[in-house]
């Protein structure tokens, strides 16, 4: 079977595009306000979109922790590379919805690594752009078990949070990460 040329450009445009434009939606309520997650979600069924968000986002945390975590030999960076290219590589496109998972789990590993070894980094990050609240809130979507989510940002975990909780917390779990 021969293909016409230009076809695969046309669907591959055609994704593209439609990608393209569910990213700068998302951005566009980033930019309005960061802390309306509902809002940030509203493309809900638009995962891939979000994930591609979410790894473009988490380089921010990265170059914080760069004082603490060298780039070329951290796990955090190596991490945030292998989900990326899971995203946008062509080797996976056909099976990409079913990597999306992996992804998710690659993702949280990042916040993990940042919450219990880099707190003070991760809580600035966090309050400044509520990125894992936001990743917290996506999960609601069964990409990954709501088991693994361990840092403490659930809505209702953190309206009943006591003052200090968090850090015994960290020192708990610390020591599996």
């Amino acid at each position: 079977m021969v293909m016409a040329e230009g076809a695969a450009t046309g669907w591959a445009q055609d994704f593209y595009n439609c990608t393209l434009a569910v990213q700068q939606y998302i951005q566009q309520n980033i930019r309005a306000d960061c802390s309306n997650i509902d809002k940030i979600l509203e493309p809900s069924e638009e995962k891939y979109g979000h994930l591609r968000q979410f790894c473009l986002e988490l380089n921010g945390l990265l170059v914080k922790l760069q004082s603490e975590c060298h780039p070329d030999t951290s796990y955090t960076r190596h991490t945030l590379d292998g989900a990326a290219r899971l995203l946008n590589g062509n080797k996976y496109f056909p099976s990409r919805v079913t990597k999306l998972g992996s992804v998710c789990l690659r993702i949280y590993r990042i916040f993990l690594h940042a919450y219990f070894q880099n707190w003070q980094i991760f809580d600035e990050y966090e309050n400044e752009i509520f990125l894992c609240h936001w990743f917290t809130k996506f999960m609601k979507y069964n990409l990954m078990s709501c088991d693994n989510l361990i840092i403490p940002i659930l809505e209702e975990e953190v309206q009943n949070s006591v003052p200090g909780e968090s850090e015994a917390r960290r020192e708990s779990y610390g020591k599996m990460y």
